[in-house]
């Protein structure tokens, strides 16, 4: 791991690290920072709002070149990050030159035996798990996060949670999670799972709370006398009161009133009519106490007036509400970007040789026929990014017989013919 990110360090740093394109700037490197960073600064809601900031601390594994720890040095009175690269590290520490209470240092491999128990708020990673080739070694990272944790600390990362392929090989590609396994890594650690997202695609990310050792042990065996209810059931990417039966959008928001401090989505359990959705993030409460639920629908959700009931620790929470469900519309592939296939950010301006195309609600990418200058090109690979929405990227490798200058992509699905994009082969 040191060797090869040593060498791609030093290589181009920034393409590594944000996979866009090669040769960003500093600004742009940065740019592609910020949904990261927004995200992180929406977990720190969790706090209690009366907390003092400045004794926060905070610990990235797999720190880069700080492109995080930068950004994210505004909300805390010391923050760290490890590396695994030397190269990285140097970085880190010349971009954190002018904010003195940020340090960069070399990780020792698989532990965070520098720190001490108990001695950080919020622990941090992304994009870095995705790249170790042994899960061993992420668990003890995720272990060792676990102990210098305070306890009510949070912990924030991002693993591969595409189906498992072929064992890993190299140190880029990384072993796969699958979401049950992170579960049982948060049951098996007394950590309260806030979320668990992204299930079957490459960023699967999951925020967890630390609980002291033995915690669900001395909860009641049954749980407390609660008022918790679900006063709304609407549909997250929007506000109707209704949630399709299925596909990209079976997902229904549930607002809770009172509910309860130590529920989490590992331990709680949502019934939906005859089947089980599955709960999959909570939010932080709003000043009002309310709380936002988010559950997947369950595989063959009846259309209709659906109950719905939570239960936790085995016993039901509250009364039962009514969810309004719909059938879902028909799929129509879409084809939502064309960009190099290694420089992303370069969008048409092909430079590496090969083609990425990206699309949405289809099904079967046998369906798909590109043409370039009127002449169909071959799919070297197709690859599902996610299968919920559905989401497929196919890449064509441009031939011999396409030289520099200006060409013409036509991509067809089924009946359907989406505008020509044109191509700015280097």
């Amino acid at each position: 791991m040191r060797e090869d990110w040593n060498r791609r360090a030093l290589e181009d740093a920034h393409y590594y690290v944000a996979f866009g394109r090669h040769n960003q700037d500093e600004d742009e490197f940065q740019a592609t920072a910020h949904e990261v960073v927004h995200g992180l600064e929406y977990e720190l809601r969790r706090f209690p709002r009366e907390a003092n900031r400045r004794a926060w601390r905070a610990l990235e594994i797999g720190c880069g070149p700080a492109r995080l720890m930068r950004p994210l040095s505004r909300h805390f009175g010391e923050i760290h990050g490890v590396d695994v690269s030397d190269e990285m590290v140097r970085l880190a520490r010349e971009r954190l030159r002018d904010v003195p209470h940020a340090h960069a240092h070399l990780s020792a491999g698989a532990d965070l035996r520098q720190f001490a128990d108990e001695s950080f708020d919020l622990v941090y990673s992304y994009a870095v798990f995705q790249h170790i080739p042994d899960k061993d070694v992420t668990l003890s990272y995720l272990r060792e996060a676990r102990r210098v944790l305070k306890t009510g600390g949070l912990l924030w990362f991002q693993v591969n949670g595409l189906a498992a392929g072929g064992a890993p090989t190299d140190t880029w590609s990384g072993a796969r999670f699958r979401a049950e396994e992170i579960a049982d890594f948060a049951n098996g650690n007394d950590f309260q799972m806030y979320t668990l997202e992204g299930l079957n695609t490459q960023y699967m990310w999951t925020s967890l709370r630390k609980r002291p050792k033995g915690w669900w042990a001395e909860l009641p065996a049954s749980p407390p006398p609660t008022s918790a209810r679900i006063r709304k059931i609407v549909n997250p990417h929007g506000t109707e009161p209704v949630v399709p039966s299925s596909g990209r959008f079976a997902c229904a928001s549930l607002w809770i009133d009172d509910l309860h401090p130590e529920c989490g989505v590992n331990h709680v359990r949502v019934r939906m009519g005859d089947g089980w959705g599955l709960a999959n993030y909570i939010a932080p409460p709003l000043a009002g106490g309310e709380q936002q639920m988010n559950v997947l629908l369950p595989e063959g959700a009846p259309t209709g007036l659906v109950p719905v009931r939570l239960e936790w620790l085995g016993r039901q929470m509250g009364p039962e509400a009514i969810m309004r469900v719909t059938a879902a519309s028909p799929q129509v592939p879409r084809l939502m970007t064309v960009a190099d296939a290694t420089d992303l950010l370069l969008g048409p301006r092909i430079r590496s040789g090969s083609v990425k195309v990206v699309m949405e609600e289809l099904t079967n990418p046998a369906e798909v026929r590109i043409l370039i200058d009127g002449r169909e090109a071959a799919v070297s690979m197709a690859h599902w990014s996610c299968r919920r929405t559905p989401r497929v990227e196919l890449v064509v490798r441009l031939d011999e017989t396409i030289g520099r200058g200006t060409h013409v992509l036509e991509v067809a699905a089924r009946r359907q013919r989406y505008p020509a994009v044109r191509l700015e082969v280097e």
